[in-house]
């Protein structure tokens, strides 16, 4: 609230007006693509826009909350490889959170960047501090527009006079908190918080039980954790000695951690991690250098640090020959950037563990000639180090893929390998069954075929470092089922997943109940768009490759399902896609032995303090509404959405109830969407957020909202409730 109140009374010092004067500057993404944009910091001091010097169109917009922090000199790889060209001093890179590309900026002088690299910094830590100053009625207004509040001028007066204690015309300090806390009075909670309070102004310890137990449906401990909640929320001293729960309190619990949608004990690690390898959903990345488009966008090191700072278990690097010797990575025949393989080494091996302590698989798609691949092999060995596994955990050939746990801090090589992994090994190799023992021994030569054309095109050094993620071509479930090992891994494309999992859904699901399957995009997505990932895990596919670098739906089921078990960028995959004579078929829900459906039913009730569309011009206000979709099983797809509400972003109230039956709840996502309402063209995004049905708590919960590329945006929330109806169980004798 006084991040508000600081907002909008920001001092207007010489270094914004000039920023609200507007500067020229050259946008830049690469040695070649230097193009003049016109920058200029808004009224609100809190957006900046820019637009094309030559068409004078309004390219695009940011707030100051979407920057991290700002870089001065030569501290991209873009401006490094302008170094000669511009000096440092007019050089800055702003750096935004989440999803979002750096913006590489180079000023007229060492003055004009100056002002920016100071003014955005000024901007940042004003928007970080908490001051109070006092307030006109006419800034209030003002504050109220900014925040998505369309409110009666009547209305706003009254609760400004209200507060106004010292009768001054201005508020401060207390007042504000006064005004603040009459705006923004939840009357649905207080009436909730009433219903259970027998003097309607506490909840006693015995009441907030209840309220845990009835509608919470929490049964462990409630004790506990009432008192727990009443230690952790209460704001009043005397309140917490007497072991009650007032209505800010209430309010305040119901916004926490503990109040929220996501199950809190699923945000941790909860899940069983000494399971196959090939037993877990893995977060995985395609083309992983690129942070923009196939065809002409900027390879960099960034989209490597980014993919791994969110638990990105997977990464896919595409090396070529390069000049003086040196292995290059980027998207061959195509117009983007290169980088250096060294480069990208040397950053795998300094964040592959900062998110995750469980192992990394690197996708290898070798074009270089004999020589440079035994570069590539002596790059990974070192800069990497122990890092890099060379052999199998126990010195023997594995009957089974070993499990996360087991290769925790592991950096794992998934690429081609000539002949068998118990060639390379010492340890006895009597586990898997040699092909020469077939009857006629053909399998035995076709194998000795393709290891003799493998070692004519693959350097040995390269080869030994490929343990447990050999590349083999599918040839079919039944020559995988007869003569392919745990240790490997077919690639297959959207296109050819989809037609196995119509063709042979279940037959596909035990195949990865045993081994890995990749899959990637088709090549015709040159915009970086994604495919659905949710039917490749429905039909139990390990490593389902997406553009981390493009926003939208698909990210988000991404982001949903591996927000759970600790960001640890692996998810264990439900009982019956793990067992190999499973009868599962995603297409068939009633092959899952269980139950029948269950039924989820969500009351939505209110938003808070919802954002404004980016990118609105004339800061209108917005006609929310929300959108329930769920993700599962061709039988659960579903979304329904509630009517819009007009002109109110603040607090608008829906109080609407959705319905969903789900068949596999095991493989369900909920994705809740916040759109502002338009008749004449598509709905604006607003906010979402996504889980795994598995992680949803019932009863009166807020979700916390996500922005485009999946930051949060405090404090926009939804207010629901929620219920989950289990299918009646056999009749009792």
């Amino acid at each position: 609230m006084a991040l508000l109140l600081c907002n909008a009374r920001i001092q207007l010092t010489d270094t914004l007006e000039q920023m609200q004067q507007g500067t020229l500057m050259r946008k830049v993404k690469s040695k070649s693509w230097k193009k003049q944009r016109f920058f200029k910091l808004q009224d609100d001091c809190m957006t900046i826009w820019y637009q094309s010097k030559r068409t004078g169109k309004t390219e695009s917009a940011f707030s100051i909350s979407d920057v991290e922090t700002v870089r001065e000199g030569h501290q991209s790889e873009v401006l490094q490889s302008l170094a000669e060209e511009f000096p440092p001093e007019r050089c800055f890179t702003i750096v935004f959170y989440g999803r979002r590309g750096n913006l590489d900026l180079i000023a007229g002088s060492a003055e004009e960047a100056q002002c920016w690299v100071q003014g955005l910094r000024q901007l940042i830590e004003k928007a970080d501090k908490n001051k109070d100053g006092r307030m006109n009625f006419k800034e209030v207004q003002r504050l109220l527009k900014m925040m998505n509040v369309d409110m009666n001028e009547d209305h706003a007066l009254r609760l400004f006079q209200d507060a106004d204690k010292s009768e001054s015309g201005t508020l401060e300090g207390e007042e504000f908190v006064l005004f603040y806390k009459a705006l923004t009075q939840r009357e649905e909670v207080l009436s909730l918080f009433q219903e259970f309070s027998e003097d309607g102004k506490k909840l006693t310890l015995l009441e907030l039980v209840d309220f845990l137990r009835q509608e919470q449906l929490e049964d462990e401990g409630t004790e506990e954790m009432a008192m727990e909640l009443i230690d952790k929320y209460e704001p009043s001293e005397t309140a917490r000695a007497r072991h009650v729960l007032s209505a800010d309190g209430f309010l305040m619990y119901l916004c926490s951690p503990e109040g929220s949608i996501f199950n809190p004990q699923h945000r941790a690690l909860w899940q069983d991690m000494n399971q196959p390898l090939c037993h877990y959903f893995i977060s995985s990345s395609h083309n992983t250098y690129l942070i923009e488009d196939q065809l002409r966008g900027q390879s960099s090191i960034e989209g490597y640090i980014r993919a791994l700072k969110r638990g990105c278990r997977c990464l896919e690097v595409d090396c070529w020959d390069g000049p003086n010797g040196e292995p290059m990575v980027y998207h061959g025949h195509t117009f983007t950037s290169k980088i250096p393989f060294r480069e990208v080494v040397s950053t795998l091996g300094k964040y592959a563990f900062k998110a995750s302590d469980y192992p990394v698989i690197l996708s290898l798609e070798n074009h270089c000639s004999m020589e440079q691949q035994e570069v590539l092999a002596q790059q990974l060995k070192d800069i990497l180090g122990e890092q890099l596994l060379t052999t199998t955990i126990d010195g023997h050939v594995p009957s089974h893929l070993p499990s996360p746990e087991e290769l925790k801090h592991k950096i794992l090589l998934k690429g081609k390998k000539i002949g068998r992994l118990e060639d390379t090994l010492d340890g006895p190799g009597d586990e898997v069954p040699d092909v020469s023992d077939d009857d006629n021994g053909a399998e035995a030569e076709e194998e000795r075929r393709r290891a003799k054309k493998d070692k004519e095109t693959l350097a040995q050094a390269l080869s030994d470092c490929v343990i447990y993620c050999k590349n083999v071509s599918f040839r079919g479930f039944q020559e995988a089922r007869s003569h392919s090992r745990p240790s490997e891994i077919s690639s297959l494309s959207e296109a050819k997943a989809r037609k196995l999992i119509r063709d042979a859904g279940n037959e596909f699901v035990r195949h990865n109940a045993w081994q890995l399957t990749r899959i990637y995009p088709s090549g015709m997505r040159t915009d970086s768009s994604n495919y659905s990932p949710q039917e490749m895990w429905n039909a139990g596919c390990q490593i389902v490759a997406l553009n981390f670098q493009t926003a939208g739906t698909e990210m988000d089921l991404c982001d949903g399902l591996f927000s759970q078990n600790g960001c640890c960028g692996y998810v264990l995959k439900p009982p019956f896609m793990r067992d190999e004579e499973t009868l599962f078929n995603p297409s068939d829900p009633s092959s899952r032995e269980g139950p029948g459906p269950i039924t989820l039913t969500i009351q939505v009730i209110s938003g808070q303090q919802l954002p404004k569309v980016a990118n609105s011009k004339d800061g209108a206000i917005i006609d929310p509404l929300v959108r329930v979709e769920i993700h599962g099983v061709p039988a659960d797809q579903a979304h329904q959405e509630t009517k819009y509400i007009e002109n109110n972003g603040f607090n608008p109230r829906w109080d609407e109830t959705l319905q969903f039956q789900l068949h596999v709840p095991e493989l369900a996502l909920v994705r809740f969407v916040v759109e502002d309402y338009d008749k004449t063209s598509r709905n604006d995004f607003v906010g979402q957020f996504t889980l795994a049905f598995a992680n949803i708590k019932p009863g009166y919960r807020h979700i916390h909202l996500l922005s485009k590329d999946g930051t949060s945006i405090p404090p926009s929330s939804l207010f629901v409730h929620i219920r989950i109806t289990e299918p009646p169980g056999p009749e009792q004798d």
